[in-house]
């Protein structure tokens, strides 16, 4: 089967709409979310070419919940796997500078997050990276490394010098 578009997301489907309907999932990673054309499998075995005419989402990625495809006896659905990542939680302007300059020195990609988000605080998000790791404890900024779902793929942010 051929998936050309995103027909909603299943987080705005009302739940009442969804009892007793069959659920497929396709578990993409987020490096995965922005590509148009790929082959997936889902979680039940059957396989889906996706095909997407146009980009899914505001962003135009595909988003955790984006439904593939549905009939009257169940609906196909993307679910995102988890990212390794490390939060980075500088204690000062300082610290967010001197994290920043470094990270941005490698192009590291990398999100931002106030402190009404889903992390309480206002944090710095980059993929796992082992040389990272050791940047951030020689520079003693506070972080922590999780398994995150991310809401948005990592992305590079395209520049010339």
């Amino acid at each position: 089967m051929i998936i050309d578009s995103v027909i909603g997301n299943v987080h705005a489907v009302p739940a009442a709409e969804l009892d007793g309907l069959h659920l497929e999932k396709v578990l993409l990673s987020g490096a995965e979310l922005s590509k148009r054309i790929q082959r997936v499998r889902t979680d039940h075995g059957n396989e889906l070419g996706l095909h997407l005419r146009a980009r899914a989402g505001s962003a135009g990625d595909l988003c955790d919940g984006d439904i593939l495809f549905r009939d009257a006896a169940g609906l196909i659905v993307v679910s995102v796997l988890p990212t390794d990542v490390l939060i980075i939680a500088p204690q000062s302007i300082r610290q967010m500078g001197i994290v920043a300059h470094q990270l941005g020195n490698r192009h590291l990609q990398a999100q931002f997050f106030g402190a009404q988000s889903e992390y309480g605080a206002e944090v710095m998000v980059v993929p796992y990276d082992h040389t990272v790791l050791q940047l951030l404890h020689q520079l003693e900024i506070p972080f922590s490394r999780q398994e995150r779902v991310m809401s948005a793929p990592f992305r590079h942010a395209e520049h010339t010098h």
